[in-house]
């Protein structure tokens, strides 16, 4: 075990230092290895593990899942979704702040990033906010606490490396489920709005002009479209995640470059370049990652992290209660990725033993490290979204606070009734 405390102490310090996060992962496991095993056998199984775990016909889907993302989002679909949402606005208090919530939603689907629909929605909807009166702190809350709802509702990539980190959980279900995760914490968010704009009196009205419901929905239409044939082609059984992938590629290159015409030539190559780094990155973390779980392994780590949570506790809800709090404090410090790929290996057995569904466990795994992309002291989604908004985080946190509520109430509904994210996947059979 002080093999284990090696790989605990030294990831957290370099963590604390500043090195980036694969780095990280990767050479505090490399040092737990070394000592744990001779230095020629611990080179080569490192290294077959890392290799090894990139062999997947699955992980296929996660470079066009990127490029479908970044293609929509340099395309000019965000206000096109800006527009289709003020038509569920018009005279409900707060108007501008539920469109900025229902694009949100919405174009973070299609693009599968939180990020991307923060600043491309939240770029246009908060100055507008602003101008009608509303608060700027408000109107930045509202945009920061709905933009994770993209990584829940699919297609997003956060699933896909769950079901790599379990050792197979359905996609399709997981897509599901997590459909109905991130509707959920959508509505909350709207909740939210709806009662602070009313006892603030915001109740200005989203301008249309006369005439325009029909052509402003013809114009969402194609883009909408997309989610409904990727969920649908998986869940229906037509084509699996990756073809899914690869079809959103080609499906948005059509509305890009074809249809809509905002992508050219040189902004496709672009688009593809930045896709490429980033899949760069994630397969690297993948990879780092695998080389922990091996380093985890040969030291029992899991096992004593495993029988120290149920030495506290036999009750099920009460060892779900600790892995949320857990699981809350690592995404406030820790990406998604690596942390998906990260604690699934840790966690995933507890929540087995005590009869967790995988897929319910999934979504809740991803539920709580959403919420670490909007809360201090490293989420990324509150510092850009501040940044956005141009105003000073601390004066975010107070009017965050009820949106910060109402999501963890849903994360604790979600975590204890399964039925509310499970039915739909039984449903249909997945």
């Amino acid at each position: 075990m002080d093999a284990g405390y090696i790989l605990i102490i030294s990831f957290f310090l370099l963590l604390v230092v500043g090195v980036p996060i694969g780095i990280c992962i990767a050479a505090s496991s490399a040092l737990t290895i070394l000592l744990a095993l001779p230095a020629d056998i611990a080179i080569f199984t490192t290294a077959q593990k890392m290799v090894a775990s990139l062999d997947s016909f699955t992980l296929l889907a996660v470079p066009f899942f990127i490029l479908s993302g970044v293609l929509m989002n340099n395309g000019g679909i965000a206000l096109r979704l800006v527009n289709f949402a003020k038509l569920f606005s018009g005279k409900v208090p707060g108007s501008i702040a539920h469109t900025n919530i229902v694009g949100n939603m919405m174009f973070g689907a299609v693009s599968g990033s939180a990020i991307a629909a923060s600043t491309s929605i939240g770029g246009v909807m908060v100055p507008m906010g602003v101008k009608e009166g509303y608060s700027r702190p408000f109107s930045a809350a509202a945009n920061i606490a709905s933009a994770p709802t993209g990584m829940l509702i699919p297609p997003t990539t956060a699933f896909i490396l769950y079901a790599l980190a379990s050792g197979g959980t359905s996609i399709s279900a997981l897509f599901a489920g997590g459909l109905i995760a991130g509707c959920l914490w959508g509505f909350g968010c709207i909740l939210v709005v709806y009662i602070v704009a009313r006892s603030r009196g915001y109740t200005s009205k989203v301008d249309l002009k006369p005439g325009s419901t029909r052509r402003v929905t013809l114009e969402a239409l194609p883009s909408l479209l997309l989610i409904i044939i990727i969920v649908g082609g998986i869940v229906a059984g037509i084509f699996t995640a990756v073809e899914a992938s690869a079809i959103s590629v080609i499906y948005t290159m059509f509305l890009t470059m074809v249809l809509y015409k905002t992508i050219g030539l040189m902004s496709f190559l672009a688009s593809l370049r930045r896709a490429t780094e980033t899949t760069g990155v994630i397969m690297f973390l993948l990879a780092a990652s695998s080389a922990m779980s091996f380093a985890m392994s040969i030291t029992g780590l899991p096992a004593e992290i495993s029988s120290l949570i149920l030495g506290v506790s036999e009750n099920p809800i009460a060892i779900l209660l600790i892995i949320t709090l857990v699981l809350l404090v690592v995404g406030c410090f820790m990406d998604i990725g690596p942390a998906i790929l990260i604690f699934t290996p840790i966690f995933l057995p507890i929540t087995n033993a005590i009869g967790v569904d995988p897929i319910h466990f999934g979504i809740i795994m991803v539920f709580n490290l959403c919420i670490g992309t909007i809360t201090p002291p490293v989420g990324t989604g509150l510092f850009i979204g501040a940044g956005i908004a141009r105003e000073k985080v601390e004066r975010l946190i107070l009017p965050l606070l009820p949106f910060y509520a109402v999501i963890i109430f849903i994360l604790l509904l979600i975590t204890y009734v399964p039925s509310i994210t499970l039915f739909l996947p039984k449903a249909l059979g997945l």
